[in-house]
């Protein structure tokens, strides 16, 4: 099989490796779809402690596809079976899996990151991994690129959550990438009164208003726009979906009374300490969190919502390449080229 494999850092290979084998518990999917996500591109710029010249790994956390077999003592799934697959799972019971947010652990694992992924035309789902649900049906009417990104959706389901968004919010989203749209998409379901945009990158923001012209989005100085657009009463959920420090400074600081701010975009370890006004956060009663990855409830929330046709994903999607060009698909996400990138393979 085709996969497209990291060595090291800038250093990704598509070479052809033998199908995996399938002990007992596990499923081998043949992979129909695989998007890139911003964790791809962090993983082939700085490059990753599981990637090495002497054990190359194969990337990507966002698939679908179909069951191409069963190992031994698998039920419930069928060959031929169209699925995508939540990609964390925990080798061991722990307090926070049995509470539901095993993806919270640090002894988790994941496919793509920990072992091998979905850039590959089959992956190896781990018996653990299908022992603890992760191997979801899709409906027939869901395509494969929206199933492939149940996964990012999946996460922001959770910020969501945490944001609790309610109807007539006005929310404001940091970064119009695939991402943000995605947290614009939610907020707009959650009946947000307001559902404003911003970005350095004034393409994504056309891109984001061809989705939903309903979305407001500000190009310019964020501040000065935020007071004129909310009377200076300033916005109540505010999501950072970029890896930008001075973001979050500025999300405190413009936040109404009330408000609930989520740290999404996660940041280089080098910036990761942020100069927050504390005062302000005590006095205007704010709420500030962060969310990571999603729960196997999520996931499946997520999933639902798609299956109903509440939520739709494709929109998201603006290239597809084979597998021999994982690169340039990787490339165009990093240089903010379109929205969504995806690896399509044949099944």
């Amino acid at each position: 099989m085709k996969a497209a494999r990291l060595f090291g850092k800038n250093d990704l290979r598509v070479q052809d490796i033998p199908v995996p084998e399938l002990q007992p518990g596990e499923i081998l999917l043949r992979t129909a779809s695989a998007s890139v996500c911003g964790t791809d591109i962090r993983m082939l710029k700085h490059g990753h402690a599981q990637a090495t010249a002497d054990a190359p790994l194969v990337i990507g956390h966002e698939m679908a596809g179909r069951v191409e077999r069963v190992g031994e003592g698998v039920v419930g799934y069928q060959v031929g079976q169209r699925v995508c697959v939540a990609p964390n799972y925990n080798p061991i019971p722990s307090a926070l899996t049995v509470a539901g947010e095993g993806h919270l652990d640090p002894d988790y694992r994941a496919l793509g990151i920990h072992e091998d992924g979905g850039f590959a035309e089959f992956v190896r789902i781990p018996a653990l991994a299908v022992q603890q649900g992760n191997v979801f049906p899709i409906a027939a009417h869901v395509s494969f690129t929206e199933a492939a990104l149940i996964e990012p959706m999946s996460c922001v389901y959770n910020a969501y959550e945490k944001a609790g968004t309610r109807p007539g919010d006005t929310v404001l989203i940091i970064g119009a990438g695939p991402i943000g749209v995605m947290h614009a998409k939610m907020s707009r379901l959650a009946g947000a009164g307001k559902v404003i945009i911003n970005d350095v990158h004034a393409e994504r923001l056309e891109m984001a208003r061809a989705i939903d012209p309903s979305f407001i989005t500000i190009h310019g100085d964020l501040r000065a726009e935020i007071s004129r657009i909310t009377g200076g009463r300033g916005p109540d959920v505010i999501i950072t979906a970029c890896p930008v420090p001075e973001v979050q400074t500025l999300a405190v600081e413009i936040a109404a009374i009330n408000g609930r701010i989520v740290f999404f975009g996660g940041l280089p370890k080098d910036r990761a300490v942020v100069p927050l006004d504390a005062n302000i956060i005590h006095y205007r009663q704010l709420v500030v969190t962060g969310t990571t990855r999603q729960s196997l409830r999520q996931f499946q929330a997520t999933l639902a919502l798609v299956s109903d046709r509440v939520l739709r994903l494709e929109d998201l999607v603006t290239s597809t390449y084979p597998v021999e060009e994982t690169e340039k698909a990787i490339a165009a996400m990093a240089n903010a080229t379109g929205l969504k990138s995806r690896l399509e393979f044949a099944v």
